[in-house]
């Protein structure tokens, strides 16, 4: 049931890449029952994570249908993991519809480890492309850290668990602790 497959013409580290992303892409579309669903960037993006959900992977010889390519890559991913990721994304057990929880919420959070301009256009970016993010407010910038306001499509919670499937952005600290920042996240390397 987690397990996927992709045509490779080698082994080499750029083409298992590439193999895994689209294993979990074939387990993805099983899982959810939807081909469409992999146009939704969200899915794209976690789907991109591949090497995250695999726990292992083999080669077989090509045969059948594919014959064209002299390999096979053969992948187990983390059912688990696999499915929370699906499920943080609306896509397991009817979650699509919003809930109150995950209602559209504003959110002031600080980022830690921006140490220059191009920390802060990267931070931004990678806000103005969340589809969970309908806006980013910077209030202010203090040593390594950058506070800004979001406006939110969901809920705080839903966000950083999204934020917690990607590597742009760490969750530090999810916690308010009476200086009016919601939660803590850090920039990945």
């Amino acid at each position: 049931m987690y397990t996927g497959e992709a045509p490779v013409t080698s082994q080499s580290d750029d083409e298992r890449a590439a193999a895994l992303k689209t294993a979990l892409a074939n387990v993805v579309i099983e899982r959810t029952g939807d081909s469409g669903v992999l146009a939704r960037a969200e899915v794209a993006r976690a789907v991109g994570e591949a090497e995250r959900y695999v726990l292992t992977y083999q080669y077989r010889r090509g045969s059948g249908a594919d014959a064209s390519a002299p390999l096979v890559l053969v992948a187990q991913f983390d059912g688990a993991a696999v499915d929370r990721m699906l499920r943080q994304l609306g896509l397991l057990g009817g979650e699509a519809a919003a809930t109150p929880a995950e209602a559209p919420s504003e959110a002031t959070v600080r980022i830690d480890g921006i140490h220059g301009a191009d920390d802060y256009a990267r931070v931004m970016r990678y806000l103005g492309s969340s589809n969970f993010v309908r806006n980013a407010q910077p209030l202010h910038a203090q040593g390594d850290s950058l506070v800004l306001r979001l406006s939110l499509s969901t809920s705080l919670a839903r966000f950083l668990d999204a934020v917690g499937l990607e590597r742009t952005l760490a969750v530090a600290d999810a916690g308010t602790h009476g200086d009016g920042i919601d939660a803590t996240l850090a920039l990945g390397q």
